[in-house]
């Protein structure tokens, strides 16, 4: 998909954000169009989930700005994290429903809920409890809850790192497809690099705060793990991230 042409989905300008004397974000300036998955790679402490929050409104820029063209606002923006977070005294599909809270209720949310846990593979679970189901299960089922309020931005918080591997590249999987079928705009934060590659449409790497590497990936869908045109792009990355003589 090109997008050039396409509108904006947000955008950073020269956006600060400080913790006491620690400058995490040093004037950034990110533009990203609606629909485009981006993944955002960095070394800890670098300013990747600070970006997230900022984003989603769950923090506040000390300078700069960021733009949401969308009428809604952060509103329209909905995070999901490392940890599914579930309500342990709520069912499934009432877990999901939290995700329509202002939106909807009663019967409208129970359909709506249950609409996307057949969407993530879990059609059948909707009145078990949290505690019943796998690591990649109760991460369905925060993906879903994430996505169930049609969000036009959704941000992960490296949501697939404590899965196991073979685990994380089937929810890498699922989240390409429901993105490609929905059409909302992804915004990752990960450490791995490989997942990075394979999923998104653009690869940005931060380092002290700043953009260190914008990243185009240039290649056609669906991509594979190991195949010798992600590890090109890998190996690119990686460079950046730890120099050249690392790779």
């Amino acid at each position: 998909m090109a997008f050039d042409q396409t509108p904006a989905a947000f955008a950073f300008h020269k956006v600060e954000r400080r913790f006491g004397p620690k400058s995490v974000l040093r004037g950034l300036d990110l533009q990203v169009p609606e629909g485009q998955f981006v993944a955002i790679i960095g070394k800890s402490g670098c300013g990747k989930s600070t970006l997230l929050r900022l984003l989603a409104g769950l923090d506040q820029p000390d300078g700069g700005r960021i733009e949401r063209p969308g009428p809604g606002g952060p509103a329209e923006t909905r995070i999901m994290f490392q940890e599914p977070r579930l309500l342990p005294w709520a069912r499934v599909a009432e877990n999901v429903a939290v995700g329509l809270t202002g939106i909807a209720k009663g019967a409208e949310a129970h359909q709506r809920a249950n609409a996307l846990l057949e969407e993530v593979g879990l059609a059948d679970r909707g009145d078990d409890w949290p505690s019943v189901l796998s690591g990649g299960q109760r991460q369905r089922v925060a993906l879903a809850r994430a996505l169930v309020g049609a969000p036009r931005i959704l941000t992960l918080d490296e949501p697939l790192g404590a899965l196991d591997a073979l685990t994380r590249i089937e929810m890498q999987g699922l989240l390409e497809r429901i993105w490609r079928e929905k059409g909302f705009t992804a915004v990752l934060v990960t450490h791995d690099v490989a997942e990075a590659v394979v999923l998104a449409d653009r690869v940005v790497v931060l380092d002290q705060g700043r953009i260190a590497l914008d990243l185009m990936i240039d290649l056609p869908r669906p991509r594979h793990h190991g195949s010798p045109e992600v590890a090109g792009y890998e190996q690119e990355i990686l460079a950046q991230l730890f120099g050249r003589d690392a790779v």
